[in-house]
């Protein structure tokens, strides 16, 4: 069913039922249907899925165990001072969650992903992994170049562990998919900043998490039925403030915290959320060579955060300056997973910034299994109560 017999209930039950679902059914089901099919799961933040899409796997987003399962095993492979989504990951392969996965990919993001990926390495000998570590040097002609032979061996590596060649056909092909789907999930960002009452942002967020865990062109129509069923919604327009949310760009929020913030008085209309599926903010060429493509469009126009490194520190917070600017926010809630190092150290900067340009703001820290919400629902109605009175 899809277009406009499509309701936002009837989709909106499918990503929940995804976005609950630990076992991953999905993904088990899409690689049962064919023999020889493969699974490459990624943790969050930026991997370039277009490639892996080309060698003919499901991309599959790793986010974690959130708040729906507890961590007995992963507690005794990382220490207690550092973010939850290492040892929620563990737990998930130590419990067989992620028995069926091929390969995974985890992204530079920081040293704690950086060592996750050599514990599954040393746990989970027989599943493919590569720690993919994009460049910090923005100069094509360096951090470019390194960035093109970072995807040639990743290449090599999906090639090695699929047993098929990747052509340059395939890549572009994928390239122009996840093209498509970024222009779509820009279109659903635009309306919801134009209309955030019709398209709220925890249906908004379990739609992109359910886009990171099934075929691209799955998602691709998805995408359309939500934007043509959401505009036809009977919603009721409030008296609510206008609101970014930063800092959540890796551990993921629990549902809850976002629904709490949008129930103190706050229409979130830009987020840092799943931000593997706009980390690229343009489309990316399907002429040439691919590898180029990607690693050109990568260096000159990918999305600033916390991992990403700004040698200026003037301009530090002014790409997050902008984007509040671009969508409308009235004050933005920084929100940073605990023991998020590069989200903590960024922030005095990029609220700074958001200070000098006079767009108020709050801070916290969550883990992605955060359970007390009522303190959070206080904080952020305050804050809106604060807006309105005074901005």
């Amino acid at each position: 069913m899809s277009g406009k017999n499509r309701t936002v209930a009837d989709i909106m039950a499918v990503c929940q039922e995804m976005f609950e679902d630990l076992n991953f059914t999905y993904a088990r089901k899409w690689k049962d249907a064919k023999p020889g099919r493969k699974v490459v799961g990624f943790l969050p933040v930026y991997s370039p899925i277009e490639m892996i899409h080309a060698a003919g796997c499901l991309p599959l987003g790793i986010f974690g165990g959130g708040d729906q399962m507890e961590v007995i095993h992963g507690d005794a492979y990382y220490q207690s001072y550092i973010c939850r989504i290492p040892r929620s990951t563990i737990e998930l392969g130590v419990t067989n969650r992620l028995d069926f996965v091929d390969g995974m990919i985890f992204p530079f993001v920081c040293d704690v992903i950086r060592n996750l990926s050599g514990i599954w390495k040393l746990m989970f000998p027989n599943v493919w992994s590569k720690f993919f570590d994009t460049p910090q040097n923005y100069d094509k002609s360096i951090g470019g170049t390194y960035y093109v032979q970072e995807l040639k061996e990743l290449k090599e590596g999906l090639e090695t562990m699929t047993g098929r060649k990747i052509s340059d056909a395939d890549i572009q092909r994928s390239i122009g998919l996840y093209n498509e789907n970024r222009r779509l999930i820009r279109e659903v960002y635009a309306f919801r900043a134009k209309q955030p009452w019709l398209a709220p942002t925890s249906e908004v967020y379990v739609l992109m998490r359910a886009g990171l865990m099934m075929d691209v062109e799955e998602h691709n129509q998805m995408l359309k039925d939500y934007i043509a069923a959401a505009s036809k919604e009977d919603r009721p327009k409030r008296d609510n403030v206008r609101i970014s949310i930063y800092g959540s760009f890796c551990e993921q929020p629990p549902l809850n915290l976002i629904k709490s913030i949008e129930m103190a008085g706050c229409y979130v209309v830009d987020d840092d959320y799943s931000l593997n599926n706009r980390f690229l903010m343009v489309d990316v060429p399907t002429s040439g060579d691919p590898l180029e493509a990607l690693a050109t469009t990568y260096i000159e126009n990918s999305v600033e955060t916390s991992c990403k490194y700004v040698p200026d520190g003037k301009v530090k917070g002014q790409f997050h300056v902008d984007a509040v600017k671009a969508c409308g926010a009235e004050g933005v809630i920084y929100a940073t997973p605990s023991f998020c190092d590069p989200a903590l150290l960024d922030r005095p900067m990029v609220c700074n910034k958001l200070s000098e340009a006079g767009i108020p703001y709050i801070a916290f820290k969550y883990a992605e299994n955060s359970g007390q919400m009522q303190p959070i629902r206080e904080q952020a109605g305050t804050f809106a109560d604060s807006i309105k009175l005074w901005s």
